[in-house]
């Protein structure tokens, strides 16, 4: 049996907060061992025996057929369950709580989407299937399309993107398409100082040169700094709208002006539509190309590696330059896949996408209609000010320009004792709770970024906060103990650098590496 050590001090906070069933109070002494099990000789399942003739597959492989299966765990079914079983109750999930990471929009998913996602006819339907029993899954697509459409108020849409970064690098690609069908690719793209630190990697990988534009006093674009900037060799601007710091560029329609008088564009990270859909539309203020995450904005899964969906919206100036296929009516009045696109920048991912991700963002939508939509916004908006009123005198606000979707606090009170954003971050994890950003955008130093979305009650709301305050005081009061958390992990503070230098990322047996079972992981 494993040893269980109390943490007195995690058992007063969480009786601060109120719900101790958010926090388990003890410490497994013996999890930071390798729990190796195997046995030789054990099995959890038999095959049957077989009822058609033997392949020798040895003839059918030929030199592709291993025999040796090589160092592999050898356990029973019930050790496998529990291990399994036991590993899932390590992770935190929505399920259990809010995760208030900034720029994240780590909202709730709708079940509701999940089971419209598994129907019979969508989970099965294939891509190679002819076009006319397509019909179904081209409407769900043509459906979705429109509604982005009229979300964004853009002119046309690709559903091909995998994820926002996907979607960004597919944008630029139209972007460079639209400037050399005018005779001259340009050589630069201004990127923000606060932008995601996807949009200057995706401007050098489509072989553009990134140019800082640097924030003004209220971290917003600066006007001036951005004219002086732009010339007849700028192919366009990477911009979040709102920004990083959750602030609605209020001169957006300037900046427009700015690039259009030159021949640039202007390109919007749509990852912060969470704080737009329903109120305002990017296409209406002057943004000619943007990608939305569908896996953000629109509730579909986010995170753990799985699909996600960035879909690009454009104007009608870069139409032409969409990733083929696009899904166009017939004129019976059928759905098809058009491939006949001269300028495309070509596929940018197998088939059209991933479609069950369409598919939940469909229900999602629909299931909210235009209302909905808005309210959703307007609650996430509502959420975030809410926890900006209440922790305001606990951190430090940096700027004061209205918050919309998400409030980035600083670290600037509690380092004056050695507290870092880092520090609170993890002593959150004692509380129950999933960290918030930390140090991020970097244009504020010590940031603490906090989206609640509008998944979540004002009761978790009020946990949070109350959390969030009695680390100010420990921070102030007993420095050391949020220095040194989290304390009711299995697992105590980890050696981050060792993890991002030397991962450990696959099981490795007792024969290739010598140790004995039960070496402790640090030898691993």
């Amino acid at each position: 049996m494993s040893t269980m050590t109390a943490v007195p001090e995690v058992e007063a906070a969480t009786k601060f907060v109120g719900t101790p069933k958010k926090v388990s109070t003890h410490v497994n002494q013996n999890e930071g061992l390798i729990f190796e099990k195997s046995s030789p000789g054990k099995k959890a399942y038999r095959l049957a025996e077989l009822d058609v003739p033997a392949i020798d597959a040895k003839k059918l492989l030929g030199p592709a057929l291993r025999t040796d299966l090589g160092a592999m765990p050898e356990l029973s079914e019930i050790e496998i369950i529990r291990h399994f079983t036991r590993l899932s109750t390590w992770n935190y999930a929505i399920d259990l709580g809010m995760y208030p990471l900034g720029s994240c929009t780590m909202k709730y998913n709708g079940r509701v989407n999940e089971a419209v996602s598994r129907l019979e006819g969508i989970a099965e339907a294939h891509p190679y299937q002819p076009q006319a029993l397509a019909q179904g899954c081209l409407q769900i697509m043509k459906t979705l399309e429109d509604a982005l459409i009229e979300i964004t108020g853009m002119d046309a849409i690709t559903l091909q993107p995998a994820a926002g970064a996907h979607g960004e690098f597919t944008g630029i690609l139209m972007v460079r398409a639209y400037h050399e069908s005018r005779g001259n690719a340009r050589r630069k793209i201004i990127v923000p100082d606060s932008a995601h630190g996807t949009n200057p990697a995706t401007a050098a990988v489509v072989g553009y040169e990134v140019a800082n534009l640097k924030s003004n006093a209220q971290g917003m674009v600066d006007l001036a700094e951005l004219e002086r900037m732009v010339d007849e060799d700028t192919a366009a601007l990477m911009l979040t709208n709102p920004s990083t710091i959750g602030v609605f560029e209020s001169d957006i329609h300037k900046i427009a002006d700015i690039l259009h008088a030159k021949g640039a564009l202007l390109y919007m990270d749509g990852a912060n539509m969470n704080a737009l859909v329903g109120k305002t539309r990017p296409g209406d203020f002057g943004v000619d190309v943007m990608h939305l995450n569908l896996h953000k904005t629109f509730s579909t899964p986010h995170g753990g590696g799985g699909p996600g969906s960035g879909p690009v919206a454009c104007k009608a100036i870069l139409e032409p330059f969409l990733p083929k296929p696009i899904v166009v009516t017939e004129d019976d009045g059928s759905l098809a896949l058009s491939f006949d696109r001269p300028q495309s920048v070509g596929r940018v991912r197998i088939f059209y996408g991933n479609f069950g991700m369409f598919v939940r963002a469909l229900a999602y939508i629909l299931a909210n209609g235009p209302d909905g939509l808005r309210q959703t916004t307007e609650d996430a908006v509502l959420n975030a000010n809410y926890l900006r009123a209440k922790l305001k005198n606990a951190f430090e606000l940096p700027f004061q320009q209205p918050s919309l979707h998400e409030v980035v606090f600083s670290d600037k009170l509690q380092a004056k004792n050695g507290v870092k954003t880092g520090d609170m971050g993890k002593r959150l994890i004692d509380y129950g709770f999933h960290a918030y950003t930390v140090s991020f955008p970097l244009v504020v130093s010590g940031a603490m970024m906090i989206e609640p979305t509008e998944s979540e009650s004002r009761e978790e709301l009020d946990l949070l906060v109350d959390a969030l305050k009695q680390i100010a005081r420990e921070a102030a009061e007993n420095p050391e103990l949020v220095r040194t958390a989290p304390h009711s992990t299995r697992l105590q503070r980890l050696d981050e650098t060792a993890a991002a230098r030397k991962p450990v990322l696959r099981w490795r047996g007792q024969a290739e590496t010598g140790l004995e079972v039960g070496t402790p992981a640090k030898e691993w």
